[in-house]
C-alpha cells in the first residue's frame, strides 16, 4: 500500500474539491495582486472586486470544505457505516503523516493569514476608492460620477466627504449599503436618486478637513459670463465681490456669508419639504449672549404643534452648497460655458436661443437626444441662414458635437437625472437659494426681519457690455441693470422665477 502524505480521512471528494477550489482562489489572487501591481495603470473595477471581495471568500469556502469532507468520514466511522482508517481527532507526532498534515496546515494558516491581512486592507481601500463607488454601478452612479469628475472636488475620492475619517461611519456606510446592493441586483433603485442623502455624517465633520470658516477672513471677486437670447448672443458679464467671510469670534468680528456656519451665531430651521426649498421657519441664537430670534412665515407660519412635532435642522455647509461635486448644470449655463470657452462659437446667430432650446427637451435616452440635437440645429441653419450654412458648415458641426457632449456631461435620461431634479442653494438664479430665508414673508414677533440687502453677500464691481459696460467707482459698488428691459419686475420676484435654466 502506498504511504500517503496526509491522514487517511482527508482522502474524501470533498476535502479534495476544497483544496482545489482553495488553491485555485489564492492562485488566482496572487495572479491578480501581480497583474495591479505590474500594469498599476489599468483600472477595472469588475477587477478589484473579483480580487478583493469573490476570490477571498472563495478560498475561505474552499478551506473550510477540507476539514468538513474529514469530519463527515470520521462520522461514516463512528457510525459504522465505513470502516475505520485512523481515530479522529487522534494526532500522533511519531507518523509522519501527522507531521506532514500539521505542518503544511501550520504552513498554510500562515499563508492565508497573510494573503488574508493584505487582502483585507486592500479590500478596504479598494471599497473606498472613486473607481468602486462610481464605476461598479455604472448606469446608477453615471450621473454622480460624471459631475463628480467635472466638478472642483475632482481630485477628493468620493468617502472623504461622503464618510469622512474613523471607523465608526465607515461600518455605518458599509451598513447602509448593504440595501443599496440589493436595490441595484433587484432593479428597484429610484430614479433619479433622491436627495438630500438622509443619515449623512454632519457636513462641519467632513468639510471642514479641508475649508475651515473660523480661519476665513476676507472677499473673493468672481466674473458670471452670460450670453442673452438675442441675434448677436451678447455677452453680458458680471463681476462680483463674493462676501465670504467667516472669522473667529475670540479674535474679532464674526461676518460675511459665513456668519450662518455657527461662528457667532447658530442657525436653525424647519423645512416643509424633503429637499429643503420651503422653509418658514427659522432661529438664530447669538451664541455669546444666549439671544433667540424666531422669524416665521407671516402669511403661512407653522402652528406651535407643527414646530414641536418637526425636525429643526441646524444650518451647515450643505444647506448652501448642497452640489460641490454633483453639480448638473441648466442648458443656459452649460452653453453660456460652451460659448465662453471656444466650443460653440460665438458668431453663429441665434445659437443660444437654438442651442438652450435642443438640449432642454425631454429625451427618453441619450441617443435619441443626440439625434434630436443635430437635427435641430442642421435644419434651423439650412432653412434661417442656408448661405451661412454652406459656409460655415463645419463651424456648425462643431457647435453640435459641443452640444451633445455638454448634454452627456449634465442631462441623464435613462436615470431621469435633470437640472431641475437637483435644485442649487449656492446663490439663487434657477432655484431659490438664498431666497428660501433671505425674503420679506419672514419675521420676528417683534416685526424684526431677515435682511434681503443684496450688498450684505456681494458687490457689483461692472457688468454689463458695448455701450452698457458699467464699473464700480465706490466699495458700494454698482446697481444691479436687468440686461433685459423689465422695469422694476426683478426687485418684486425672485431670479429662480423667471429664470429655470431655459429661455424665459
Amino acid at each position: 500500500m502506498t504511504k500517503r502524505l496526509l491522514p487517511d480521512i482527508y482522502y474524501n471528494w470533498i476535502s479534495i474539491f476544497g483544496a482545489f477550489i482553495a488553491m485555485l482562489a489564492l492562485v488566482l489572487i496572487l495572479l491578480f495582486l501581480g497583474i495591479s501591481l505590474i500594469f498599476s495603470f489599468v483600472s477595472n473595477p469588475y477587477l478589484g472586486i473579483v480580487q478583493f471581495l469573490i476570490l477571498p471568500l472563495l478560498l475561505f469556502f474552499g478551506l473550510c470544505l477540507i476539514p468538513l469532507g474529514a469530519y463527515r468520514i470520521n462520522r461514516r466511522i463512528r457510525k459504522g457505516k465505513q470502516e475505520e482508517v485512523h481515530g479522529w481527532p487522534l494526532i500522533d507526532l511519531n507518523r509522519k503523516s501527522h507531521r506532514n498534515a500539521i505542518s503544511i496546515f501550520a504552513f498554510g494558516s500562515i499563508l492565508v493569514i497573510f494573503v488574508s491581512a493584505v487582502g483585507s486592507y486592500q479590500a478596504f481601500h479598494y471599497s473606498e476608492s472613486v473607481g468602486f463607488c462610481g464605476k461598479t454601478c455604472h448606469e446608477v452612479m453615471k450621473p454622480e460620477y460624471t459631475a463628480y469628475q467635472n466638478s472642483p472636488h475632482a481630485r477628493v475620492p468620493c468617502a472623504s466627504c461622503h464618510i469622512g475619517p474613523g471607523a465608526g461611519w465607515f461600518v455605518r456606510s458599509k451598513l447602509s449599503g448593504a440595501y443599496q446592493v440589493y436595490a441595484v441586483l433587484a432593479n428597484s433603485y429610484p430614479k433619479p436618486i433622491p436627495t438630500p442623502i438622509k443619515n449623512l455624517r454632519p457636513a462641519q465633520e467632513t468639510c471642514e478637513q479641508c475649508h475651515w470658516p473660523e480661519k476665513f477672513f476676507g472677499a473673493q471677486e468672481r466674473r458670471y459670463n452670460h450670453y442673452m437670447y438675442d441675434k448677436d448672443n451678447t455677452h453680458w458679464p458680471i463681476d462680483m465681490l463674493m462676501k465670504t467671510g467667516g472669522g473667529d469670534p475670540k479674535t474679532g468680528k464674526t461676518q460675511g456669508i459665513h456668519w450662518h456656519m455657527n461662528i457667532g451665531f447658530e442657525v436653525e430651521y424647519i423645512a416643509r419639504d424633503e429637499k429643503t426649498q420651503d422653509i418658514p421657519w427659522v432661529r438664530a441664537t447669538e451664541l455669546s449672549t444666549g439671544r433667540v430670534t424666531i422669524y416665521q412665515d407671516q402669511k403661512n407660519p407653522f402652528t406651535a404643534e407643527e414646530v414641536a412635532s418637526k425636525q429643526v435642522h441646524v444650518m451647515d455647509c450643505m444647506d448652501c452648497h448642497n452640489r460641490p461635486s454633483h453639480i448638473f448644470d441648466s442648458p443656459d449655463h452649460a452653453v453660456d460655458l460652451a460659448l465662453l470657452t471656444d466650443k460653440v462659437d460665438v458668431s453663429l446667430p441665434e445659437i443660444k436661443r437654438v442651442a438652450v432650446e435642443a438640449m432642454a427637451e425631454e429625451y427618453t435616452s441619450e441617443q435619441e437626444a443626440f439625434h434630436a440635437i443635430a437635427t435641430k440645429l442642421t435644419e434651423f441653419y439650412q432653412t434661417e441662414y442656408p448661405e451661412l450654412y454652406k459656409e460655415k458648415k463645419k463651424v456648425v458641426d462643431d457647435a453640435i458635437r459641443a452640444l451633445q457632449w455638454s448634454f452627456s456631461q449634465n442631462i441623464f435620461p435613462e436615470m431621469k437625472v435633470r437640472w431641475t431634479e437637483y435644485p442649487i442653494n449656492l446663490g439663487h438664479f434657477t432655484s431659490p437659494g438664498c431666497f428660501r430665508c433671505h425674503n420679506d414673508a419672514l419675521a420676528s414677533d417683534k416685526g424684526l426681519k431677515i435682511t434681503t440687502d443684496c450688498t450684505t453677500c456681494h458687490s457689483i464691481l461692472s457688468q454689463g457690455s458695448g455701450d452698457m459696460a458699467e464699473v464700480a467707482t465706490s466699495e458700494t459698488g454698482l446697481g444691479f441693470v436687468h440686461p433685459e428691459d423689465i422695469d422694476e419686475a426683478w426687485k418684486e420676484m425672485s431670479c429662480s422665477e423667471c429664470h429655470n435654466g431655459t429661455k424665459p
